[in-house]
């Protein structure tokens, strides 16, 4: 545990003695903000021409479920760039090789630097609690659902982090590491789209290995530990292959 504490310590190091993390939480921020008020506002209006106010019309379905559909969508096109140097960057400057002669255990490795990209992640994330607390403030409504979503966002956000993890282990370039990431995030996102037009037992397997299908739930307030159980599958067998990718890396020496 040591040693996966210090790994992950020196990510985050890394990410804030460069200017990766402080633009990517930088555009993050600014969009979720954007989305925030704009949602909120459209809210207000859409009360006000009801004359029924905050407590007439759902917020959750207005205001919470777009706000973290937005927010979800966003992670998806900025956190490849989180994921692309971790160990695309040790590769082109030959310094994987000589931390793989270090007395370290490839797990340690690969959770010290997935540990410390998800401490970046969990700091953005952090920076949005106050919208909840705002929604309170001015609604005096329940806003559960927000938090059940952030549980959910978290876990998605960890799947992209985990398969961004793999794919940088296998190049040396960032750019085409964070190319990649991306298209494969995208396509488990879409894929479920397929299932309209296959049948079963296709189109079960189809929803059952989309990422946002198992976002839903949580959006609306539901915590189903099926989603749960599915993310850290998902996080699970992306850190294996990390893994196997390491350990091939070793044996050929």
């Amino acid at each position: 545990m040591k040693n996966i504490y210090f790994l992950a310590k020196k990510e985050l190091k890394i990410y804030f003695y460069s200017p990766i993390a402080y633009s990517v939480a930088f555009m993050f921020l600014l969009i979720a903000g954007y989305f925030f008020y704009s949602d909120v506002l459209y809210f207000s209006l859409i009360s006000l021409q009801a004359r029924s106010g905050f407590m007439g019309l759902d917020i959750t379905d207005w205001v919470i479920r777009p706000l973290l559909g937005n927010m979800s969508v966003v992670l998806l096109l900025i956190l490849p760039l989180l994921t692309m140097r971790l160990f695309a960057e040790e590769r082109r400057q030959g310094s994987l090789e000589l931390l793989l002669t270090y007395p370290l255990r490839d797990i340690e490795l690969v959770l010290g630097k997935f540990f410390g990209c998800l401490a970046v992640y969990a700091l953005m994330l952090a920076f949005t609690i106050p919208y909840p607390i705002i929604l309170y403030l001015l609604g005096r409504t329940d806003i559960s659902p927000f938090f059940t979503g952030y549980l959910g966002i978290f876990l998605m956000g960890s799947a992209f982090i985990a398969l961004g993890l793999f794919i940088s282990s296998l190049t040396e370039s960032q750019i085409v590491a964070a190319v990649i990431t991306f298209g494969l995030s995208l396509l488990f996102w879409i894929i479920n789209w397929a299932t309209h037009f296959t049948g079963p037992p296709l189109s079960k397997i189809l929803e059952a290995i989309s990422i946002i299908t198992h976002f839903e739930d949580f959006m609306k307030g539901i915590i189903d530990t099926a989603h749960i159980i599915f993310y850290l599958s998902f996080i699970s067998l992306c850190l294996f292959l990390t893994l196997r990718v390491l350990e091939s890396r070793r044996i050929r020496g």
